[in-house]
C-alpha cells in the first residue's frame, strides 16, 4: 500500500516468545476504504508489548512490556515505523495496560502482577521524565477494621486498566480487590506527579472488574472478567462521586464454563456497547438504556476466531483481535440495530493483544 489513509492506521500489540506468543513486537495495520485490513509490517521490535496508547497530539506511541516490567515511548519513523524515544522505564510485575492523559501531561500504567498503579510525567516532546507510584489498594472484603486479615483470606491486588475521565480524573480497575479507584492528579515540582485517591467504588465480591469505558452522559461502564457482567458506575453531577448502580449479565445467553470477559467498547453514538468473551469466543451486543444508566444484552455473535482479547469499534466496523488463533476479524455493523453482519475480512496477525488507532499524521 503506497499511502495510508489518515484515519486508517492501527497499531497492534502482541505477545512474543517471552509470553508464549508468536508476535514480533508492535505491528502496523492499514484500513482500506471498504473496511478491509492490510498488514504493513512490524513497526517496532519489542518484547510482549501487550497494550499500547497514543499521545493526543504527537506521533508518539507508548507500550508496556508485560514480562520485562517496563513502559517505553516510541516515535513515528517513516510511513509506519516506530523507533524508541528514550529508555524503557521500570513498571511493575505484569504491566498490562497504559493510558495517556488527554492533554499529554502524563500516562498511567496498571500492573496485574503486583497491583501497582504507576503515573509517569511526560515532557513537551512526549518523552517519559518521572515516575510516581500511587497508594496501594486494600481489599474491601478481606481487611479487618485495623487493616489486617488472616493470611488465608488475603486476595492479591490486580490493577488492570486506567480510564481518563472527562472531568480530568482517572479511574482504575482492580480485578483482585473488586474495586474501581478514582484519582486526582496534582502536578508537583517539574514533571513530578501527585496522584491522590479521591474515592472508591466497590463491586460485587469475585466479579473482577477488568476494562471500562465512559458513556457520553458521564456514567462509566465496566466489564467484569470473572462474573461476565457489566456494571454501571453512576456519576453524581452534584458531588462528582461515582456510585455503583446497575449490574447485569454481559451476554444474552449467559456465561459458559471456561468463559472470561475481556474488552468493552462503545459505538460512537453511545447507543450500543460491545463485550468480548473468551472461551466461548463471542462478542455480545448490548443496548444502552435509561440515558446511560443500564445496559441490556440483545445478541451474542461468534467472534470469528479463538480468544477475542481486544476489539475496536470505529467507522461502522467492529475489529476483533484473537490472541490464540492469530487474526483480526472485521464485521460491518448495522447502523440501526448495532448488530455485526457477516464478517467482511480476516487478517492474520501473530498473537494480537490490542488494537489502537494511530494519531493521524501529515505524512499519510
Amino acid at each position: 500500500m503506497d499511502s495510508i489513509p489518515a484515519h486508517g492506521l492501527i497499531w497492534t500489540g502482541s505477545y512474543t516468545a517471552d509470553s508464549g506468543g508468536s508476535g514480533a513486537g508492535i505491528g502496523a495495520v492499514a484500513t482500506a476504504a471498504d473496511g478491509t485490513l492490510h498488514w504493513l509490517g512490524v513497526a517496532a521490535a519489542a518484547d510482549s508489548p501487550s497494550f499500547l496508547a497514543v499521545h493526543p497530539s504527537l506521533e508518539v506511541v507508548y507500550a508496556v512490556a508485560e514480562q520485562a516490567r517496563t513502559v517505553r515511548a516510541y516515535r513515528r519513523d517513516g510511513a509506519f515505523g516506530l523507533e524508541p524515544a528514550g529508555p524503557a522505564w521500570p513498571a511493575g510485575e505484569a504491566a498490562c495496560h497504559v493510558a495517556v492523559e488527554p492533554s499529554g501531561r502524563f500516562l498511567v500504567v496498571c500492573c496485574w502482577g503486583d497491583g501497582q498503579v504507576l503515573f509517569y510525567g511526560l515532557d513537551a516532546d512526549g518523552g517519559i521524565t518521572a515516575r510516581t507510584a500511587a497508594t496501594e489498594s486494600r481489599d474491601p472484603y478481606g481487611d479487618a477494621p485495623d487493616g489486617s486479615a488472616p493470611e488465608q483470606q488475603k486476595r492479591p491486588s490486580r490493577a488492570h486498566a486506567a480510564l481518563m475521565l472527562a472531568d480530568g480524573r482517572v479511574m482504575t480497575t482492580d480485578l483482585g480487590h473488586d474495586l474501581l479507584r478514582i484519582w486526582k492528579v496534582r502536578p508537583g515540582p517539574g514533571l513530578a506527579l501527585g496522584p491522590v485517591l479521591d474515592h472508591e467504588v466497590v463491586l460485587p465480591r469475585g466479579s473482577g472488574p477488568r476494562h471500562l469505558v465512559q458513556h457520553p452522559g458521564g456514567n462509566v461502564f465496566v466489564v467484569t472478567e470473572y462474573s461476565i457482567d457489566v456494571a454501571v458506575a453512576g456519576l453524581s453531577p452534584e458531588s462528582g462521586a461515582f456510585r455503583l448502580g446497575f449490574v447485569g449479565s454481559a451476554t444474552a445467553g449467559g456465561a459458559l464454563p471456561g468463559d472470561s470477559a475481556a474488552e468493552i467498547a462503545l459505538a460512537a453514538d453511545g447507543r450500543h456497547a460491545y463485550v468480548g468473551v473468551r472461551g466461548s469466543n463471542r462478542v455480545s451486543v448490548l443496548e444502552v438504556g435509561a440515558g446511560g444508566a443500564a445496559l441490556r444484552p440483545v445478541a451474542d455473535v461468534p467472534s470469528g476466531g479463538n480468544w477475542p482479547r481486544h476489539h475496536l469499534v470505529r467507522n461502522g466496523l467492529l475489529h476483533v483481535a484473537h490472541e490464540r488463533s492469530g487474526d483480526v476479524v472485521t464485521f460491518p455493523l448495522d447502523a440501526e440495530s448495532g448488530l455485526p453482519e457477516s464478517p467482511a475480512d480476516r487478517l492474520p496477525v501473530a498473537s494480537p493483544t490490542a488494537l489502537v488507532p494511530a494519531r493521524p499524521s501529515t505524512r499519510d
